[in-house]
């Protein structure tokens, strides 16, 4: 009599089991399916990943951003050591300032001797010419004067004309002949001042060719400063597009090779929603297909979203499915890109649902789980 006392509470746990299971399925039997031309499915959120990695090696000095910080486009991650590369900056800095100098003043030199060489050159060779012309009358003078002084020569000695009056004229030869000799002394000296004039066009070559010189040490210095400004912006790590950081792989002091990863971040304006959908209705999904995708936190406020890329290739259920029959079910996963993340409430890793539309005319309605 006391055995049957004592398998009262099993049977009657058994009871309540089997009564709360039949409730449950029959519950589940009720719930409607969703309306034809309507697609469901879940999933968790995710994001573009970017990669943040230095082109130079170096000991990081400053960081500003760390793990679910909201960064901006650009905005300034993190900053290595930069006092080598500064010193070489100044350097190239100083170079191009003296340079600069140099080459002003060698242009304004130039600048001077192709105004002044051409005019000097023209004055010089007017002054040939007028020195050759007057050379030419001064010899004939003194060839006239001398003829003059031969035959007042002759007249004088066969008593023709005085003698007084051949001595003037013998002076007179003297005279122009000397003003022969001092215009062939001018002829020379204007021959001479026009090829020293000829020798300042010969120097604005020379200065040419230095101020080319200048020029091109100089370019080569700048181009020198602008590596140096160029390898000094890159020790400021900068964030590649606005996005949450998800990962951060250095700390203030440690030393980073070129290429190493520092920061992943998640781009929260350009999120998806990553679902499967069972191989007997991926016929039904095609690119460009609206969705809606609903969340746990806002279950009212659905954010709108679109199919942008289905798997080619099928495969077995993830194991993150809920259900054991529901991972041996081949499946094609489905990216759902969303339109909008106002106040980018959706984030990387939150779990949603989603509802695909294939036939337009359908109305929405919230997921049936």
């Amino acid at each position: 009599m006391k055995t049957p006392l004592k398998r009262l509470p099993i049977a009657v746990l058994l009871a309540l089991l089997a009564a709360m299971g039949l409730a449950a399925g029959w519950r589940l039997l009720r719930q409607p399916p969703l309306p034809d031309g309507l697609i469901q499915a879940n999933g968790r959120i995710e994001g573009d990943h970017y990669l943040v990695a230095g082109k130079m090696p170096g000991r990081v000095a400053e960081l500003f951003a760390r793990e679910g910080d909201t960064v901006q486009k650009d905005q300034v991650l993190l900053r290595l050591d930069a006092a080598q590369v500064d010193a070489r900056l100044e350097q190239a800095r100083q170079a191009v300032i003296v340079l600069d100098a140099q080459l002003k003043a060698a242009q304004t030199g130039l600048a001077m001797l192709r105004k002044d060489a051409p005019l000097s050159v023209q004055t010089a060779a007017a002054g040939e010419a007028l020195a050759r012309s007057q050379r030419a009358t001064a010899l004939a003078n003194a060839a006239q004067a001398t003829r003059d002084a031969t035959r007042f020569k002759r007249l004088a000695e066969s008593g023709t004309v005085d003698r007084h009056r051949y001595e003037q004229m013998e002076l007179a030869s003297l005279v122009a002949q000397n003003q022969a000799d001092a215009a062939q002394n001018g002829v020379t000296r204007a021959e001479k001042q026009l090829a020293q004039a000829r020798l300042g066009l010969e120097r604005i070559r020379v200065r040419e060719d230095e101020v080319a010189a200048l020029a091109a040490q100089r370019d080569q210095v700048r181009a020198a400063l602008a590596e140096a400004q160029s390898v000094r912006d890159d020790l400021n790590l900068k964030s590649p597009a606005a996005g949450v950081i998800t990962t951060r792989m250095a700390d203030v002091g440690e030393v980073i090779a070129p290429g190493a990863p520092l920061f992943d971040i998640v781009d929260l304006d350009r999120l998806y929603l990553k679902v499967f959908i069972p191989a007997n209705e991926i016929g039904q999904v095609r690119l460009g297909l609206s969705a809606r995708i609903h969340t746990d936190a806002f279950p009212d406020e659905p954010l709108a979203a679109t199919v942008r890329q289905i798997a080619s290739q099928a495969q077995f259920t993830p194991k993150e499915v809920q259900t054991p029959d529901e991972r041996v079910k081949l499946v094609y996963a489905v990216k759902l890109y969303l339109e909008a993340n106002p106040q980018h409430r959706a984030t990387p890793g939150l779990p949603a649902d989603a509802v695909i539309r294939w036939k337009e005319d359908v109305p929405w309605v919230k997921p049936q789980w």
